[in-house]
């Protein structure tokens, strides 16, 4: 009877242990783009395609990190959310600066983006990196 007792504890916390990961999934944006077309050094960001988008969201952020350099800021921008979450190519870039790495090298790019509602609180974040230039 008392293993029964003990293992019913147990069950219990592991179940609501494992809720929270299950609610921070569905948080999770689905974040796809190419470089293809994009210019060394381009004041123009590439197209997108954001999934798993939810209600509420009124805008989509937008900000780039070079992961061999993190120090220089590229920026980024953001868009209002209007129920489709594919971003045509030069959407926004008003603070954007493109992938530039030094020439002959190789940097790996990441995206952060992060859907936000009309008080530009944080619904939910998603991300996606690529090397540039293309080989």
């Amino acid at each position: 009877m008392r293993a029964s007792v003990g293992y019913a504890i147990v069950l219990s916390i592991v179940s609501s242990l494992s809720a929270p990961v299950l609610a921070k999934a569905a948080d999770q944006l689905g974040v796809q783009f190419t470089w293809a077309g994009t210019s060394a050094c381009s004041k123009t960001p590439p197209a997108f395609k954001v999934t798993n988008i939810p209600q509420g969201t009124k805008s989509l952020s937008f900000r780039m990190v070079d992961l061999n350099l993190t120090s220089f800021n590229h920026g980024g921008g953001e868009v209002p959310y209007k129920g489709s979450g594919n971003i045509p190519a030069g959407s926004f870039g008003e603070r954007y600066q493109g992938p530039c790495p030094p020439t002959g090298q190789v940097h790996t790019y990441e995206w952060t983006v992060q859907a936000l509602d009309a008080n530009k609180s944080f619904l939910a974040e998603g991300k996606a990196t690529g090397a540039f230039p293309l080989k």
